[in-house]
């Protein structure tokens, strides 16, 4: 039975997830498909993503695949409730309340697999770690897994390294389809988005500090300059750290750009990237916030400790004011703040990644008698079906190679 805070949220959550399935084409086309041969006839599929709508449409389009789905969040600061209650009225058993302590959270991730899935869609490892520990006894029947999140698949690949990989898993997150639109496009926008809503400050003028130039920095860093900011990147990676460069950005140290910026977003997947020494020659004001996925990039706690008191300035923003007077101001207590603050990644968005999902779901399935209990790489079939179908649903068109176009590509001879 579902876990849900208000059922009387439906209506509002309803009108979310419908209008989000309006501009979701790509992951329409797989529905159809999904309905018509039904291919996760007598599986049960656990999914814990950020419980929003666009998630809610993935959990029906699987449902509609035959499979009985069990949805969670991913995030105790990222459901949110309507959707929640809109999902599980309409047939998807559902465990998900926003603002649960992280006691409740994990609770609320063992109640949704103790179904004994079958697949799993894991955002971040949270259900993998529970798998492969706490949970083990629900992972008999596990054929295999997605996993959505960089930071997931890092932990996956040292799982495999260590061989206590639970199940055979497909690096989501790798596909083109994600990693190129997803990460860069979609965090790019809903970032900004998140942190213009929420403090309702310009960005124009403003000095911005991106930590982290992977996909999802390259996107931050784009779309603040795109808005008129001076961007300052901090990199460990001397090759992302040149890319930043060409692409037109300051390159320092965080022990240097934490002087300058006025904007702080880290997007590493790391911990400990901004502590209390950064915190120390910060301006007066300064606005900091997180979007990688765990909220350990930005020591929130050393911040506290070294405040002499704190208050919430505005909705999901805490000011921490220090011995010297000044104040330093976290956005979604150091949380995801595209969907602690905000409505996380536009539709169009999701519908190319969760078209990653659903498919690479159906190839577990497809090939569960050869798997191995490894990380597989999501196939370019996967990727160039979904890239087809969206181009078409955005009236687009590209040209076909030649048979003998091919044959030039793939041979050594040369004419």
């Amino acid at each position: 039975m579902s876990i849900i805070k208000d059922a009387s949220l439906a209506a509002e959550g309803r009108k979310k997830i419908e209008w989000v399935r309006s501009f979701m084409p790509a992951l329409s086309e797989i529905e159809k498909k999904f309905e018509k041969e039904k291919p996760f006839k007598g599986l049960k599929i656990a999914v814990s993503v950020h419980l929003e709508a666009k998630t809610a449409n993935l959990g029906l389009v699987l449902a509609k695949g035959g499979a009985e789905v069990f949805l969670t969040g991913c995030n105790p600061l990222s459901t949110q409730d309507d959707v929640a209650a809109a999902v599980s009225e309409m047939g998807i058993e559902t465990f998900g309340i926003h603002g649960v302590t992280p006691e409740e959270y994990e609770e609320l991730l063992v109640k949704t697999l103790a179904c004994h899935p079958h697949l799993i869609v894991d955002d971040g490892g949270d259900l993998i770690n529970l798998l492969g520990g706490r949970c083990k006894e629900y992972a008999d029947q596990l054929i295999g897994g997605c996993e959505e999140t960089t930071t997931g698949i890092h932990r996956l690949k040292a799982r495999e390294r260590e061989q206590v990989l639970p199940c055979p898993m497909m690096a989501v997150n790798d596909a083109k389809a994600k990693h190129y639109y997803d990460n860069k496009y979609g965090t790019g926008q809903s970032v900004w988005t998140a942190i213009m809503d929420t403090t309702n400050l310009i960005v124009a003028g403003k000095t911005v500090v991106v930590a982290g130039y992977g996909w999802c920095g390259k996107g931050t860093a784009m779309r603040a300059k795109g808005m008129g900011a001076d961007v300052i990147v901090t990199e460990v990676d001397p090759f992302n750290a040149l890319d930043a460069t060409m692409d037109g950005f300051r390159i320092m140290p965080m022990d240097e750009a934490a002087k300058y910026g006025d904007i702080f977003v880290t997007v590493t997947g790391c911990k400990d990237v901004i502590t209390a020494k950064h915190f120390e020659m910060m301006k007066d004001n300064a606005v900091l916030c997180n979007a990688g996925h765990f909220d350990c990039e930005v020591d929130v706690a050393a911040l506290r400790e070294m405040a002499v008191k704190s208050e919430t300035r505005r909705k999901n923003i805490v000011g921490y004011e220090l011995p010297d007077g000044r104040t330093l101001n976290v956005l979604g207590d150091g949380r995801l703040v595209n969907l602690a603050c905000g409505m996380g990644h536009p539709a169009e968005i999701m519908d190319m990644s969760f078209a990653v999902q659903a498919l690479s779901l159906l190839w577990l399935v497809e090939h569960k008698d050869s798997l191995e209990t490894k990380v597989y790489k999501v196939p370019d079939s996967i990727d160039d079906e979904i890239g087809r179908h969206k181009l078409a649903a955005m009236g687009l068109s590209i040209d076909t190679l030649s048979s003998e176009q091919k044959d030039y590509l793939s041979g050594w001879a040369v004419d």
